[in-house]
């Protein structure tokens, strides 16, 4: 994989930093993008000053800075083969309480973001006839989850575009697959209630949440040049939570 550029939403904490890391490892050049948390982004560039990467600071739920995200990668880096669809958002509430507003933003971002991004990358992918296109969903667009209407819905929508996307260009060496984890141990789950995470890992047979890495080698294995013969895929990796 050396020599391949990536851009990673998302790419400089939490998963999304597991992630880089895995592809840098592999001799990837990494563009990791971010929205707002200019700190994190600092050190993901003071902590990896010996690898060949960048950040791009945007709202992945604008089509407008995913054109411009896609562009700056493709000015400073001559090609994308690698793009990761991991950044996402939540904004928890029942349906009932849920704004019109609450429920676009988390679709704009978890969903439609993956459009933006994808389709402005795309072409470029298509000239070269080459491209790993990985989409992160979440074990939520596969069981839904109490409060989370517009999680569920925008997570689960990832499945058909990734599978109808991979029909498009699978002819021209492009694979398309989402992953999707289950529980992982990042900042966003150590914020999680006590008592409301017994019962969580009370329900996953394994017995406890995944560290981002265990999530992290599946995306990298999805974006090796050997794995042109899987695309359309969907694989869970949630430690028997959901089957």
């Amino acid at each position: 994989m050396s020599g391949q550029v990536a851009l990673v939403t998302g790419g400089t904490r939490g998963l999304g930093l597991a992630i880089s890391k895995r592809l840098m490892a592999r001799g990837v050049t990494v563009a990791a993008g971010y929205s707002t948390n200019a700190e994190a982004a600092k050190r993901f560039l003071d902590d990896h000053a010996e690898h060949d990467v960048t950040v791009h600071q945007g709202d992945i739920g604008s089509a407008e800075d995913c054109a411009r995200i896609g562009a700056e990668v493709l000015e400073q880096h001559g090609r994308l083969n690698i793009l990761v669809n991991n950044a996402a958002m939540t904004l928890d509430k029942t349906m009932r309480n849920m704004t019109p507003a609450e429920w676009d933003q988390v679709v704009r971002v978890n969903l439609s973001g993956a459009f933006y991004l994808t389709r402005t990358v795309l072409p470029q992918m298509l000239e070269r006839r080459y491209g790993r296109i990985v989409n992160i969903s979440s074990i939520i667009g596969e069981t839904g989850a109490f409060g989370q209407t517009n999680y569920a819905a925008a997570k689960s929508g990832l499945f058909g575009l990734t599978m109808s996307l991979a029909l498009e260009v699978a002819r021209k060496n492009i694979t398309v697959n989402t992953v999707t984890p289950g529980l992982i141990m990042t900042d966003m789950t150590a914020a999680v209630p006590a008592l409301a995470m017994e019962k969580i890992l009370a329900r996953i047979p394994v017995g406890r949440p995944a560290e981002p890495d265990e999530v992290a080698r599946l995306v990298e294995f999805l974006a090796d040049p050997e794995s042109a013969y899987i695309t359309g895929q969907v694989y869970a990796v949630n430690g028997g939570m959901h089957m």
